[in-house]
This record gives C-alpha cells, structure tokens and sequence, in this order.
C-alpha cells in the first residue's frame, strides 16, 4: 500500500468515526425531543455530516486543500453551535 494510498483510507475511516459520533449525539437529540416536547432541531446534524464528507473526499483528491478546509471549519463551527444548543436545551435551561 502506497503512502497516498494510506493517507486516503486513515482521511476516509476518520471521517467515518467523525460520522458515528455525530449520529450518536443526533440520536440524544432527537431522543430528548421527543420525550420534552422541546425543539432541538436535531435534523441540522445532517449538514455538518455532509461538510465534512465534502471536506474528506475533498482531501483525499487535493491535500491541502482551502476550500476543504474552509468546509470543515464551517461544518466544525455548527456542530460547536448544534451542540452548544442542544447543552443549554437539556441542562442551563433547567435551572
């Protein structure tokens, strides 16, 4: 296996984590929805998915490249602020 080769798939299986952790905290979201009755708009958890599937597929053809950094910057910044939201939802609210 070629040291591109490597690089390609260590991009791709990360991004495959990255996924799984991102459904998980989807799941809790939509789970603590469904059971308050508040809105967490779990759904958007999709977009930050989709970013960074951009921003891999975008790695493994160009490394370093700008704009697939500036695609994971965004998709990193919104499930900051979805995951924020969903805290202050679930526990600042609270008191």
């Amino acid at each position: 296996m070629s040291a591109d080769a490597f690089s390609q798939f260590v991009i791709l299986y990360g991004w495959f984590l990255l996924v799984g952790l991102i459904v998980f905290i989807m799941l809790i979201a939509r789970f603590y929805q469904r059971f308050s009755g508040e809105k967490t708009y779990f759904i958007l958890y999709l977009i930050p998915m989709v970013l960074f599937g951009v921003q891999a597929v975008r790695e493994t053809n160009f490394p370093h490249d700008i704009l697939g950094n500036i695609f994971a910057a965004v998709a990193g910044l919104m499930l900051l602020g979805l995951s924020l939201f969903l805290y202050w939802r679930m526990t600042a609210k609270r008191g």
